[in-house]
C-alpha cells in the first residue's frame, strides 16, 4: 500500500523501480494463466490490424476481427500503448476471467505481450454488442420479445454466477449494453472485465475509486465509492429497462429525464407499458410488466433493498406476483453529481443510500395462484 508520507525525494527513483519490477512480475504471473500468442500471429490474423477489421473501440483500446491459422475467428482487443490505466485493466482482465467459464461470459482465449503491445484474444461473437443491435441509430436486427427476454435472463445468469458461485466472488463494475455481446443465436455473454473486482465473503463493501459508465452507476457507489455486488444489480436494472424500451439510459430525449427516472414516473402513473419499445411488435403484457418492475426493484436508491442476482433470476423466470408495497423510488447519478430519489424521496427513512450491503430480508414476491 502506498503512502504519501514517504515524500518524493531521493527514495523516489528506487520506489518507482520497485513498482516497475512489481508490474513486470505481475504481468508474468498473469500471462502464465492463459495461452500466449505471438504478435506476428495476430498481425497476420487481422491483416496488419486493418481498419476494415475494426469492430469496436473503448477506453481500453481497439477491437479487431481476426482469423487464426487454424481458421478460428477471434476478437483481438489491443491496449492503448499510452494508457497506464489500460495496463492495469489488461492484467485485471486476465487474472479475473482466465479460469472462469460460463455460457454467459465471454471466453478469454489468450493474450500477447510484445514490446509496448498488450493484446487480449477473445472468442468472436457474430452479432456484436447489444448496444449496436438494439440502441444504435440504425437497427439491422429485429429483436422480438423472445430474444430480449432471453438476453435479460442470460445476463442475469452470468451475473449470478459471478456474484454467488465463483470464489472469491466477482463484481463486474461495468455492466452496460456495449459489454453484453451476442452470439449467432443471440445468447448474451458478458464481456470486458477490465474494471472487475474480486469480492471475498468476509467483507461488506470495498471502498474504491469510482469507475464505470454514467447512466448505469448506482448512487451509493457514484457518490461515496462504496462498492458492493448491489452496484452490478443496479446496472442490470438499468440494462433491463433499455432492453424493454429500446432506449439508451443516457438518452434524455424529449422527456429530459434519465430512463430510470422516466420509468418510475410511468410506474407511479400506472402507465408503465408506455415505456415499451414501439418496434417490439406483439408481446406478453404481464411478462413485460414484470420485467420492468423487477428492473425497478434492482434500481432502488437504497442498496439494501435491491435483490441479489439469484433472486432476480427467480423474479424473472417464474410467474410470481411482486410485492410492490416494498418497492421504493430509484436513485440516479447525473453528470452534475446530484442524486435524486424522485418525488417520494421522503416516503421512507430507509431511502438513504449510505448503508453498506446486507442480506435482503424483505419479501419481494408472492405466489401467484394458478
Amino acid at each position: 500500500m502506498s503512502c504519501s508520507c514517504f515524500g518524493a525525494f531521493s527514495g523516489q527513483k528506487k520506489y518507482d523501480n520497485r513498482a516497475h519490477q512489481s508490474t513486470q512480475g505481475q504481468e508474468g504471473d498473469s500471462m502464465a494463466k492463459t495461452k500466449n500468442f505471438s504478435y506476428n500471429e495476430l498481425r497476420i490474423a487481422t491483416d496488419n490490424f486493418h481498419q476494415r477489421n475494426k469492430i469496436g473501440r473503448g477506453g481500453f483500446g481497439t477491437v479487431y476481427k481476426g482469423i487464426l491459422k487454424n481458421g478460428t475467428t477471434v476478437a483481438v482487443k489491443t491496449l492503448s500503448a499510452e494508457s497506464k490505466q489500460g495496463e492495469r485493466e489488461f492484467l485485471t482482465e486476465i487474472d479475473t476471467i482466465s479460469n472462469v467459464k460460463h455460457p454467459n461470459l465471454v471466453e478469454l482465449i489468450g493474450c500477447c505481450l510484445h514490446e509496448s503491445n498488450r493484446i487480449l484474444i477473445y472468442e468472436f461473437l457474430e452479432n456484436n454488442s447489444l448496444d449496436r443491435a438494439l440502441l444504435g441509430s440504425r437497427r439491422t436486427i429485429n429483436l422480438d420479445w423472445k430474444k430480449r427476454s432471453a438476453i435479460c435472463m442470460g445476463t442475469a445468469r452470468g451475473l449470478a454466477y459471478l456474484h454467488e458461485e465463483v470464489v472469491p466472488h466477482i463484481v463486474h463494475r461495468d455492466i452496460k449494453a456495449s459489454n453484453i455481446l451476442l452470439d449467432d443465436d443471440f445468447e448474451p455473454k458478458i464481456g470486458d472485465f477490465g474494471l472487475a473486482k474480486l469480492f471475498p465473503d468476509n467483507i461488506t463493501h470495498i471502498s474504491t475509486k469510482v469507475a464505470g459508465t454514467t447512466g448505469y452507476l448506482a448512487p451509493e457507489y457514484a457518490l461515496g465509492g462504496q462498492l458492493t455486488m448491489k452496484a452490478d444489480v443496479f446496472s442490470f436494472g438499468v440494462l433491463t429497462l433499455e432492453i424493454v424500451s429500446g432506449r439508451s439510459s443516457g438518452n434524455f430525449g424529449r422527456t429530459q429525464k434519465l430512463l430510470v427516472e422516466w420509468a418510475w414516473e410511468l410506474y407511479e402513473e400506472k402507465k408503465l407499458l408506455e415505456l415499451v419499445d414501439p418496434e417490439l411488435g406483439e408481446f406478453p403484457k404481464e411478462e413485460v410488466l414484470r420485467y420492468m418492475k423487477v428492473a425497478l426493484f434492482c434500481t432502488q436508491a437504497n442498496a439494501n433493498r435491491r435483490p441479489v442476482m439469484g433472486q432476480v433470476l427467480e423474479m424473472l423466470s417464474k410467474n410470481v406476483r411482486l410485492n410492490e408495497k416494498e418497492l421504493t423510488p430509484p436513485g440516479f447519478f447525473q453528470d452534475s453529481g446530484l442524486v435524486t430519489d424522485t418525488t417520494l424521496k421522503n416516503k421512507s427513512s430507509e431511502s438513504s443510500t449510505s448503508n453498506q450491503m446486507s442480506s435482503f430480508p424483505i419479501t419481494i414476491t408472492q405466489v401467484t395462484p394458478r
